[in-house]
């Protein structure tokens, strides 16, 4: 800010009711509001913004500055995206994909499926340290499964995107988990040990949801029709064991911790390659060319990195699956993203967001309710930042002292963080994870939303567990006066 006037509550409220307004009656209105319809109210919501901010003489230059840098921090977001694309097209294109569907409707017991989609996909993302990394590759294969045994595809992403996110949450090579501590003053494995108290509770209460689900869901396929998507496969694709090597390869490149950028390219080059020595007929399909195979093949290969593909079958259910669009199809997203970059960057240089957190701040009385205004303002800049990392990353830096001035360790704060910030990221349709994974799983975020109950549940949990005051870990000097004033328990 160039000048002391600092706008006001009622100001910096404005630009986030009309994005809320707008973004509503988008949904209302639009089939598909990731064609664009999102993308124009956020840029349109960042013009406001920026009008707002003149008035209190904020320049322009500060405003492209600070736009610049929330883009920046999103690219490498984008990057993966892309790259997602990518290597979901050169795995539909070797029958890693349909392999892994195939599968798992072999062994799938359709009532405990929901149930073994939580477990599997937490695993893995616990193994990884990526929830992004397993739903575009485990979470899609599961999602075919889903689909084809007759469960809406709501409840399938729910269950897939609550196990991925509490594997990432709690991995110790995931992103989050090591920057929330990094941002409060903690060391790691204390950290995570910590974020046992709310994390475990959370996700036990939502896999007995997704056990129960099972049971009482009404399935729409018979196992005639699951044979029929069985002999689709079958005659549409090479099925062995070979190809889930592509996986376990990308599995342990993740695990050995190399970056996200080069261990996707090279599950996308593993896939090309294995597409052309075991998929003959599709690689010849795809590249529609009258040509020598080898060329083929490159056509095929670098078309389904960048383009639509659609493996054609009798079966109505695997031609649905089995379609992809690659690099191509993801534009939309980034485009969105892009967009959110842009109203958070205003927010930021019009000081329209440090204005309201300090508003929340201020209604701060008790351990509890700090908890859950560190909550509420990390989902809030989920929101209106649209980006996972700020929202772990501004609210430590805003809570960091008053943490520290009532006593409360720094652990308390980095648990705090993940459990409103890293798991609430995925809810937001215009923020980075929630753009992303409802692409990647052609599921919109409204959809999936109402049946993540962890994402759902771990909040709330932490709310009352603050409230509660049990196992608040505090320094020495007060964890005496805070047991005798509140009644709780200390870790």
């Amino acid at each position: 800010m160039s000048n002391s006037k600092k706008p006001t509550l009622i100001i910096s409220f404005i630009p986030v009711f009309f994005l809320l307004v707008f973004l509503t009656a988008n949904v209302l209105i639009f089939d598909d509001t990731l064609e664009g319809s999102n993308q124009i109210i956020l840029l349109l919501t960042g013009s406001l913004t920026a009008l707002l901010a003149f008035r209190y003489k904020v320049k322009w230059n500060s405003v492209s500055d600070s736009i610049i840098k929330n883009i920046g921090k999103a690219m490498p977001a984008m990057l993966i995206l892309l790259l997602i694309g990518s290597l979901a097209g050169t795995w539909l294109l070797s029958g890693v994909v349909p392999a892994l569907i195939y599968y798992g409707l072999k062994i799938s017991n359709p009532k405990i499926f929901l149930f073994t989609a939580v477990i599997v996909s937490g695993v893995v993302s616990l193994a990884t340290g990526s929830s992004w990394s397993t739903i575009a590759t485990i979470g899609v294969a599961l999602l075919g499964i889903g689909k084809t045994l007759g469960i809406h595809e709501g409840i399938v992403a729910g269950a897939i995107i609550s196990g991925s996110y509490f594997g990432d949450k709690m991995s110790p090579l995931s992103d989050t988990t090591n920057l929330a501590p990094a941002v409060a003053g903690t060391d790691l494995f204390t950290h995570i040990r910590y974020m046992v108290i709310t994390t475990g509770p959370s996700i036990l209460i939502a896999t007995l949801m997704f056990f129960v689900a099972g049971f009482i869901y009404d399935f729409d396929q018979t196992q005639s029709s699951i044979d029929d998507v069985l002999s689709a496969i079958e005659n549409r694709f090479y099925i062995s064991p070979v190809l889930l090597i592509i996986p376990v390869i990308l599995i342990i490149i993740i695990i050995k911790k190399v970056p996200p950028l080069p261990a996707l390219m090279s599950g996308t080059l593993l896939g090309g390659l294995f597409a052309v020595i075991f998929q003959p007929a599709v690689v010849r399909s795809i590249s529609g060319i009258d040509a020598i195979y080898l060329i083929q093949g490159y056509k095929a290969f670098m078309h389904s990195m960048f383009g639509t593909v659609n493996i054609a079958s009798e079966n109505e259910i695997v031609s649905e699956l089995f379609n992809t669009t690659g690099m191509g199809g993801m534009l939309n997203t980034v485009w969105l993203i892009l967009s959110a970059m842009v109203f958070g960057g205003t927010m930021e240089a019009a000081g329209f967001l440090s204005c309201i957190t300090r508003s929340i701040m201020n209604r701060v009385k008790s351990t509890g309710s700090l908890i859950m205004s560190t909550i509420f303002t990390s989902i809030f800049f989920n929101v209106t930042a649209s980006d996972q990392y700020i929202s772990i990353v501004v609210p430590g830096r805003m809570y960091a002292k008053t943490y520290r001035d009532r006593g409360l360790k720094p652990e308390v704060l980095s648990r705090t963080l993940e459990d409103g910030g890293t798991i609430t990221s995925v809810l937001v349709p215009w923020n980075t994870c929630g753009a992303t994974q409802s692409k990647v799983l052609g599921v919109s975020t409204w959809t999936y939303l109402p049946y993540c109950f962890f994402n759902l549940i771990n909040p709330l949990v932490a709310i009352g567990i603050g409230y509660a005051n049990y196992k608040i870990r505090r320094t020495e000097e007060v964890e005496g006066q805070e047991e005798i004033l509140f009644g709780g328990k200390s870790a």
